[in-house]
């Protein structure tokens, strides 16, 4: 049994919606502006460099990252002797993993975590803007706001984010670049702790100067040439630099174009399916922040029950 007000629900269903109506509104008229020219990486934009000639795949980034952010270790596929994360999950923000080609001998490691892209596909899919472009152009997660959609996972073509399907109250899992220490230790876990250097923290341009350095003064090392995140997708804010096709490492084929801004001029689709989605999420955003204060209640009348049988 609720014991929360109908006067209280009410009063705070009708702020969310006419808030989410307003925002909703200006975003849909402000799309074709938004759609007109790329955007850019922030001037201040961080991000890291990855390196898979110098990787070794020793793991002690992954290990970093799940002390940093206070993860448990995945010990699922060691029957729960030591961390082995297969993929990205709820409890692998970063992984390294190997790539071997049988016909060649050919191998490679390759570090996976977000992309930090510059215009996130997931920032665009997320109705509520759990997801968010923060200081530094870092893509951070908001549970406030955050009502379980799920469609972060659906929209990233990295596909990164991963959700608590175990969890009670499921948080969207994924690398922020150690966003809460950066202020105290001035790098994430990962790069700290890399022993060959293979992944460096720095100024996205920065980092984009140093990975053009290392093609031009080693000839012939780098897969085509390039740098993976300078364009794709719009660009990432997460580079890599490979001797294998990146492909291969799990990197996706994309176009130059920014996933967002192919869907911003969807305001037609969204006059007809946002109702629904917003009522739904109001309502979750509302029980969420008033469970606590909705098992306190309940405690109290079963305590004046109590009471009230004893006389």
């Amino acid at each position: 049994m609720s014991l929360l007000s109908r006067r209280r629900l009410l009063r705070t269903v009708g702020t969310g919606l006419s808030t989410a109506a307003v925002g909703g509104a200006a975003a849909v008229a402000a799309a074709p502006a938004a759609a007109a020219a790329p955007r850019e990486a922030p001037a201040d934009a961080v991000g890291m460099l990855y390196d898979a000639t110098k990787c070794i795949g020793c793991k002690a980034c992954v290990a970093e990252c799940t002390k940093v952010n206070d993860l448990a270790p995945d010990t699922e596929l060691s029957g729960g002797l030591w961390q082995m994360p297969a993929d990205l999950n709820p409890q692998t923000k970063n992984v390294i993993k190997l790539y071997a080609d049988e016909a060649t001998g050919r191998t490679s490691f390759v570090k996976r975590q977000c992309m930090h892209c510059v215009d996130p596909a997931c920032v665009s899919g997320c109705p509520f803007n759990a997801l968010a472009k923060g200081p530094q152009g870092i893509v951070g997660w908001d549970g406030e706001r955050c009502i379980g959609c799920r469609y972060c996972e659906v929209s990233c073509p990295f596909e990164i984010p991963k959700f608590e399907w175990k969890q009670f109250n499921p948080r969207i899992v994924k690398c922020e670049l150690c966003r809460h220490v950066l202020a105290r230790d001035g790098q994430p876990g990962c790069t700290r702790v890399c022993p060959t250097g293979a992944v460096v923290f720095g100024r996205r341009d920065l980092l984009l100067a140093d990975a053009k350095a290392r093609i031009a003064t080693s000839p012939g090392v780098y897969h085509q040439d390039r740098v993976y995140g300078e364009k794709e997708a719009g660009g990432t804010q997460v580079l890599y630099l490979s001797h294998v096709p990146f492909e291969k490492l799990g990197l996706p084929t994309l176009s130059e174009r920014a996933i967002p801004a192919g869907t911003r001029h969807g305001g037609v689709l969204v006059k007809f399916v946002a109702f629904p989605v917003v009522l739904y999420g109001v309502f979750l955003r509302f029980f969420r922040r008033n469970w606590k204060v909705h098992e306190a209640e309940v405690a109290r009348v079963k305590a004046e029950q109590g009471l009230e049988e004893q006389l």
